[in-house]
């Protein structure tokens, strides 16, 4: 009966070392940047991220946390509008992939962009959600398509889209009560969760009636309006 039992223990303990090799394996191959959006994006790519720093920096920043499963790399043509206005952005590479087993200080991210004098924080999806727990660290918390799970104080600004499979309308809205009376809501209209990058199709999205770059103005302008008043 031992034996047995020793057996047991054994192939148990087997196959969780192989469903945790194949969880590492799977997280450490994201989805990839689409080459065309980021073919004009000018960026410096780090361990911890991807920065890209504008011309004349206003002194502003931005530490965007990717969505579950994305390449850093996939968000900087969306996001290059805020570049182009003076805004840095440092866009985190979280670890293994998945926001939810960040454990690092915001401050990681924060100095690989040392000559910003004030930081906002924000990510999609996943990233979002991540984001919600440095918000207090920060200037203001920018939601991309994502939603807070805890209560968070200051300037909060969620940017949404109608057509989300994954971000629904109804998810804003449930977890709308976390965030504080003055939070500004944008909602993309046409817009869905694969739009807030640049990564292709992803599986349970709704589909997109707007372009892509109606859909960056809209992100870039929501953003500037928040963050440069």
């Amino acid at each position: 009966m031992k034996r047995i039992i020793r057996r047991i223990l054994l192939w148990v303990a087997v196959a969780l070392i192989a469903a945790l090799v194949a969880f590492v394996l799977w997280a450490e191959n994201p989805m990839t940047a689409e080459a065309g959006p980021l073919s004009d994006v000018f960026y410096v790519d780090y361990p911890d991220g991807v920065v890209l720093t504008p011309d004349e920096p206003t002194g502003t920043g931005l530490v965007f946390i990717a969505g579950a499963r994305v390449e850093p790399q996939a968000y900087a043509a969306k996001l290059e509008g805020l570049v182009d206005a003076g805004i840095t952005v440092v866009i985190a590479r979280p670890t293994l992939n998945f926001a939810i087993f960040e454990y690092r200080p915001l401050s990681v991210f924060e100095s690989l962009a040392p000559d910003v004098d004030e930081w906002f924080v924000g990510g999609h999806s996943l990233g979002g959600v991540r984001a919600c727990q440095y918000a207090s660290e920060t200037a203001g918390l920018i939601l991309f398509g994502s939603y807070c799970a805890s209560e968070v104080t200051g300037a909060v600004l969620s940017i949404s889209a109608t057509n989300d499979g994954l971000s629904t309308p109804a998810k804003i809205e449930d977890a709308a009560h976390y965030l504080p009376d003055d939070a500004e809501f944008v909602v993309i209209d046409g817009g869905n969760h694969a739009q807030f990058g640049d990564y292709g199709v992803q599986p349970g999205d709704g589909e997109s009636t707007i372009s892509d770059e109606r859909f960056a103005q809209q992100v870039t302008a929501a953003v500037l309006a928040f963050t440069l008043r």
